[in-house]
C-alpha cells in the first residue's frame, strides 16, 4: 500500500479525536509517526490529535461545502487546527453535498402516502402542500388552518443547531399567528425547552422530543418554512430537504447554508429564502419577519420562492463529478 492515495473528507471539525500523548502506544505505529499525530493549542496543550495527523498526511483534503472551507481557516472556525488547515490550503477544497432524491422526493415519498398526506410535485405543489399541512395540523392536533404559515424545526437539539434562539424569540414567533412544530433530541434542558413551549403555546406551538424519520418527511412537505439558526453547519441538509419539497428557509448565514440558500431579493425577484448575519434572536426575528411579510402579502413572490427551490438538481450527481475530479488528481500526485 505504499503507493496508495488517500482524501480526507472534514465533516464536523469539532469532533477531532483527541487524547493525551502517552495514547500513541495504542496506534502500533514507529516512533517517527508521532510528529503527525503531536498536537498544541492553547487549550489543550500538547496532546495527541488523530484530525491532525490525517490533515497533515491526506493527498488531498475536502470539507462538504465553500463556506465551510472558508471558516476552517479562521481562527474561530478551526477549533485549533486552522493552522495546519492553512498550510494544507493547496490541497483542500469544499464540495457541497447532495441528497438521495430517491428518499427525500415529494413525488414519489412513502411517508406522504397515508394519513391524508399527498405527494405532489412541482406542476401540483399549491394543492399537495396544502394537503400536507392540514395533514399534520391535524396529527398533531394543531388547528386545522390554510392560512396560517407554519414553521418547521428539525434538528439535533444542542448549541451548534441554535435551538436556544428560536426559544429565544419565541415571545414574537408566537405573537405573528403562526404554528411552529419542533423536532429533536438531545440535551435534557433543551428537550426541556420544547415541553415547556409547547405548554405556554400549545394551542401554536408542538415539540416533539425524540425523532421519527416519518414526522420529519410530513414537516418538510406539510410545512411553509424551515429555520435553521444554526451556529455553525459544514453543510447541513434540511435546508436541501425543505427546497426539494418547496418549502422555504430561514437559515443563519454560516457554512453550507450560506452556500446553498440564496437570500430572497424582492426587486429582482430572484434567491431561494432568508439568511442572516450572527447568530442571535433579534437577527434571526427580522429575517423570519421578512419571510412571513411576503408569505402573507406578495403570494406570487411566494410562489416564485417555492418554485425555484424546488426547481434545482440537488442530487449527488454534481457532486459526485467534483468528488472524482478530486480522487484522479490524488491518485496522479507524485
Amino acid at each position: 500500500m505504499i503507493y496508495a492515495r488517500s482524501v480526507l473528507v472534514i465533516h464536523n471539525i469539532a469532533h477531532q479525536g483527541r487524547g493525551p500523548l502517552d495514547d500513541f502506544s495504542y496506534l502500533d505505529l514507529p516512533s517517527n509517526y508521532m510528529d503527525l499525530f503531536k498536537h498544541h493549542d492553547p487549550f489543550g496543550g500538547d496532546h495527541l490529535n488523530i484530525f491532525a495527523a490525517g490533515i497533515k498526511a491526506a493527498d488531498r483534503l475536502l470539507t462538504v461545502s465553500h463556506g465551510y472551507a472558508w471558516e476552517l481557516k479562521t481562527p474561530e472556525g478551526g477549533w485549533g487546527l486552522h493552522g495546519i488547515i492553512n498550510e494544507s490550503d493547496w490541497k483542500f477544497q469544499g464540495i457541497v453535498n447532495g441528497i438521495d432524491t430517491t428518499d427525500w422526493n415529494p413525488r414519489c415519498d412513502v411517508h406522504l402516502k397515508l394519513d391524508g398526506y399527498s405527494n405532489y410535485s412541482l406542476e401540483t405543489v399549491e394543492t399537495g402542500k396544502a394537503q400536507c399541512k392540514a395533514a399534520l395540523q391535524k396529527e398533531l392536533g394543531l388547528p386545522v388552518r390554510g392560512d396560517v404559515p407554519v414553521i418547521a424545526f428539525i434538528g439535533r437539539l444542542d448549541n451548534q443547531k441554535g435551538v436556544d434562539l428560536i426559544a429565544e424569540a419565541m415571545p414574537w414567533i408566537a405573537g405573528q399567528d403562526v404554528q411552529v412544530i419542533l423536532l429533536g433530541t438531545g440535551r435534557q434542558d433543551l428537550e426541556d425547552t420544547l415541553r415547556r413551549l409547547e405548554s405556554q403555546h400549545y394551542d401554536r406551538v408542538r415539540g416533539w422530543v425524540g425523532f421519527s424519520v416519518r414526522l420529519a418527511h410530513r414537516m418538510t412537505a406539510g410545512a411553509d418554512i424551515l429555520l435553521m439558526p444554526s451556529r455553525f453547519e459544514p453543510c447541513g441538509l434540511n435546508q436541501l430537504y425543505a427546497m426539494m419539497y418547496g418549502t422555504v428557509p430561514v437559515v443563519h448565514a454560516v457554512g453550507g447554508l450560506r452556500d446553498t440558500v440564496q437570500h430572497y431579493n424582492p426587486y429582482e425577484e430572484v434567491g431561494l429564502g432568508w439568511t442572516f448575519e450572527n447568530a442571535e434572536a433579534n437577527r434571526m426575528i427580522d429575517a423570519l419577519g421578512h419571510c412571513l411579510n411576503t408569505y402573507r402579502n406578495y403570494k406570487s413572490s411566494w410562489e416564485g420562492l417555492r418554485r425555484r427551490g424546488m426547481m434545482q438538481d440537488l442530487s449527488w450527481d454534481t457532486a459526485a463529478k467534483r468528488y472524482e475530479e478530486v480522487l484522479v488528481a490524488a491518485k496522479y500526485q507524485w
